[in-house]
C-alpha cells in the first residue's frame, strides 16, 4: 500500500515503544475521579503491535472519560497511559503522529470531498497528495473522490473516516463504534482492512458498546461494566467452553436455583444489580450482565440495548417510533405484554440477523 511510507520526521518517535517491551498500549493502574465519583478505573491493560483488542461495556460518561483519557484531551487522576511509547496528555504533537483515531462521528469537512477530506490530512502530516489516491482505492471510493463528503450514504463515510485515520500508517490506532450506521459491504470491507493494518504492525483497539461483530476479529476482549474491568479474556478461551451443558445461577430467599437459559425471557441490569425475567417471575443472580450474556452466548439472547438482554424467540413486534427511538414488544408465554428499548445500533443488528 502506498500508504505505508512514514516520513522520517516521524522516525525520533519509534524507538520510544522497546521502552514498553514491544507493547504499543499501556495503561497502568488508570484512575479518573470527578469528586466523589470514580469515573473510570483500569488496574492495567496492554496489547502489543499487530494485536487487535476490543474494549466493551462502556457508556456515558464512563465512555466519554476513557476516550479523553486516549486521545489526551484530560489527565488522569493516578495512573498512566502510553500509546506507541508517548504519554497523549503531555506530547500531542507526537500523538498526532503516531497516533489514528476513528470516532463515532467519522469527523470528515462535510464540504470536502472525499478525496480533499483526505489530501487536507496529506498536508497536515506531510505527505504527498499521491496517499490520498492509494487511500481512496484502499476503501473503494475511487468513484466517488470528488463528492462531497455529506452526501456520501453513512457506509461510504465511515470508509473515509477510517481512510483518514490511517492515511499515515499510526502505530496505534483507536477505533469507536467502527461499523456504526455500515451496510454490510461496508462492514466487510472495513473488517477486512482492520485486519491488515494489524498484520502489518499496528496495535488496534476496538471500542463498542457491545461485541456484536467484534469478537471474531479480536485477540483480546476487555469487558467493563460502570468504568471498571468485569472481566478480560481471549476469544478462544470462551469457544472451548461453548459446548459445556450449563444453566444460570439465581439468589431466591435462603436458596440458589438454576434456571434454565430457555426459560429466560430477558435479563436486566436494575440499580446494580442483574435480574432473570421468566414467566414464573424474576429472581436475581449474582453474575454481571455481561457475565450473563457470555453464558446465553450460543442460547439465542440478544442485547437489545445497554441494560437488556432478550430471548429472541419471546420477540413478537419491533416497533419503530421514530428514526432513532425502537421497541421491543416480548410475550413470555402467556397474554403478558413485555416493552423492552431498543438501541439504534442493536435495532440495526437485529434487522440483519433476522432479515426482515
Amino acid at each position: 500500500m502506498a500508504c505505508s511510507v512514514i516520513p522520517n520526521r516521524f522516525a525520533p518517535c519509534l524507538a520510544l515503544p522497546g521502552l514498553y517491551n514491544g507493547r504499543m498500549i499501556v495503561i497502568s493502574h488508570l484512575q479518573k475521579v470527578d469528586g466523589a465519583t470514580t469515573l473510570l478505573e483500569i488496574e492495567t491493560l496492554t496489547a502489543a503491535a499487530g494485536e487487535i483488542t476490543a474494549v466493551t461495556g462502556l457508556i456515558g460518561i464512563h465512555k466519554t472519560t476513557f476516550l479523553e483519557l486516549l486521545t489526551g484531551q484530560i489527565p488522569p487522576t493516578a495512573g498512566t497511559v502510553r500509546l506507541a511509547g508517548i504519554d497523549p496528555w503531555h506530547d500531542r504533537a507526537a500523538f498526532a503522529r503516531l497516533v489514528g483515531v476513528l470516532t463515532a462521528e467519522n469527523g470528515l469537512y462535510p464540504r470536502l470531498s472525499a478525496r480533499q477530506n483526505l489530501t487536507f490530512f496529506c498536508d497536515l502530516y506531510g505527505l504527498p497528495h499521491d496517499h490520498a489516491d492509494a487511500m481512496l482505492l484502499v476503501v473503494g471510493l475511487q468513484d466517488q473522490a470528488k463528492v462531497q463528503a455529506e452526501k456520501l450514504s453513512p457506509g461510504l463515510a465511515r470508509r473515509l473516516a477510517i481512510g483518514r485515520a490511517i492515511l499515515h500508517k499510526p502505530q496505534v490506532l483507536l477505533l469507536v463504534e467502527p461499523f456504526a450506521e455500515c451496510d454490510l459491504a461496508s462492514t466487510s470491507l472495513l473488517e477486512r482492512l482492520i485486519r491488515v493494518t494489524a498484520a502489518e504492525g499496528t496495535a488496534v483497539l476496538l471500542i463498542s458498546r457491545d461485541l456484536a461483530g467484534l469478537r471474531p476479529l479480536c485477540q483480546t476482549v476487555v469487558e467493563m461494566e460502570n468504568g471498571r474491568v468485569a472481566q478480560q479474556y481471549r476469544p478462544e478461551e470462551r469457544e472451548s467452553q461453548s459446548n459445556l451443558p450449563f444453566k444460570i445461577p439465581a439468589r431466591l430467599e435462603d436458596k440458589v436455583v438454576l434456571v434454565n437459559p430457555a426459560d429466560i425471557v430477558y435479563v436486566a441490569a436494575e440499580e446494580g444489580r442483574t435480574v432473570l425475567c421468566t414467566p414464573d417471575g424474576r429472581v436475581p443472580t449474582h453474575l454481571t450482565l455481561n457475565e450473563v450474556e457470555q453464558r446465553l452466548a450460543r442460547s439465542g439472547f440478544f442485547r437489545a440495548h445497554r441494560s437488556y438482554l432478550v430471548n429472541v424467540q419471546h420477540i413478537s413486534e419491533v416497533i419503530a417510533y421514530t428514526r432513532n427511538s425502537y421497541t421491543l414488544i416480548l410475550h413470555n408465554g402467556g397474554d403478558g405484554r413485555i416493552e423492552i428499548p431498543l438501541s439504534k445500533t442493536a435495532a440495526r443488528d437485529l434487522r440483519e440477523m433476522l432479515g426482515y
